[in-house]
């Protein structure tokens, strides 16, 4: 008999987790869900790590939902102290539709004018278009859904058993064009990408083509990862739901290992980029800008820094140098005044006094400030 969801309304004392700056995938600078624990219950979710999972017992992540019933209220408490940047909200999971907590969050973003980056596998999303549309006018809102095949892939099966009840990808795929026809942002998120499931050749190039012909701008993509008490119940998981999978997993993924060991991810990675470029989209979310913001430039050349870091890891480059250049990001991501007037305040010698900036690196910014940078560039 399959077990039914409970739920577990509680009042928690806090709900927007403040990140130092924001991450080079989503630039989320912020985020905020109002449950603990998903009725999807994919098999593969990093979620059920111990440092994300109520739970002792991982299983119970897919039945127990602890929510957060007082969220909008502790969100519009947050949000008034909080500068303006881009928050990682909703939670559309089946409680959604009898608590509505992650619209009501919504309509406190409305009102304080905060960016939004939604990721969901749920179609559910649409029944808040209305208040997206409205935020959309306001600030920027991005909605990527998590999608790892097509209903075309041959490996359509294996991945709607891992991915146990969430929607179908059928209805994942329409909720995009819907998205992308009001105007909003949107894209896929290929993560994780399952080895001897969906990273093959045919399907990438289904998901580049799927996510062009429905209105995405983006696609992302990443592996699987396995920690802790999500490592093991993911094998035991394996071994009863997938033993042919079992062998292949074993060896990738290591004892000890925390991604995929022997997994090609950079020639997967490159292969995609050379998709999307073919089909027109990109393989990086491009950063959402802010009306008005002051230091929209930072913010831009921080982009085009941590695209070059994306293009390293893919090209394999030394790990020193992926470094050296993420951390000039976050130099200049840290930086509080505007780059431009930064510049011509001070100069290339300004920009190699920032910590963090190395004097080629500092030369490059200059460069860039110079010929005038766009949002994406080096993409």
């Amino acid at each position: 008999m399959r077990r039914r969801a409970e739920f577990l309304p509680y009042q928690p004392r806090t709900i927007l987790n403040k990140h130092p700056r924001a991450d080079h995938w989503f630039w989320v600078r912020y985020s905020a869900y109002p449950y603990l624990g998903c009725q999807h219950g994919c098999l593969f979710c990093y979620c059920r790590e111990r440092k994300f999972c109520p739970h002792p017992d991982p299983a119970d992540f897919a039945y127990s939902i602890r929510v957060k019933e007082n969220a909008p209220a502790l969100l519009r408490r947050a949000l008034s102290r909080a500068p303006v940047d881009v928050i990682g909200l909703g939670d559309y999971q089946p409680a959604e539709r009898r608590f509505q907590l992650s619209r009501q969050m919504l309509e406190v973003c409305l009102e304080r004018g905060f960016p939004v980056l939604i990721l969901t596998r749920s179609p559910l999303v649409l029944r808040d278009l209305d208040l997206l549309t409205a935020l959309n006018a306001r600030a920027p809102v991005v909605v990527a859904f998590s999608l790892v095949a097509t209903p075309e892939s041959a490996g359509y099966a294996g991945v709607r058993r891992m991915e146990h009840l969430a929607p179908a990808l059928e209805k994942r795929w329409a909720a995009m064009a819907e998205v992308a026809r009001a105007g909003l942002l949107t894209g896929t998120c290929c993560m994780p990408i399952l080895p001897g499931l969906c990273d093959d050749d045919a399907n990438l190039e289904l998901l580049v083509r799927w996510t062009a012909d429905h209105g995405g701008r983006f696609l992302l993509a990443g592996g699987l990862t396995l920690a802790d008490q999500q490592r093991a119940f993911f094998f035991e998981t394996l071994r009863a739901a997938f033993p042919d999978l079992s062998s292949l997993y074993t060896r990738l993924y290591p004892e000890g290992s925390y991604g995929a060991a022997g997994w090609p991810w950079p020639a997967i990675g490159r292969r995609l980029r050379a998709l999307c470029q073919r089909a027109g989209i990109s393989d990086r979310m491009p950063r959402p800008i802010i009306p008005g913001e002051k230091r929209a430039l930072n913010k831009q050349v921080v982009e085009r820094l941590a695209n070059e870091v994306y293009a390293l890891e893919l090209a394999e480059a030394p790990e020193a140098r992926r470094w050296e250049v993420r951390r000039a990001a976050w130099a200049i991501e840290d930086l509080a005044q505007d780059l431009g007037l930064f510049y011509r305040t001070f100069g290339r010698r300004g920009l190699e006094g920032l910590p963090g900036l190395s004097p080629d690196l500092a030369g490059t910014v200059a460069g860039w400030l110079a010929a005038g940078a766009r949002p994406g560039d080096g993409a």
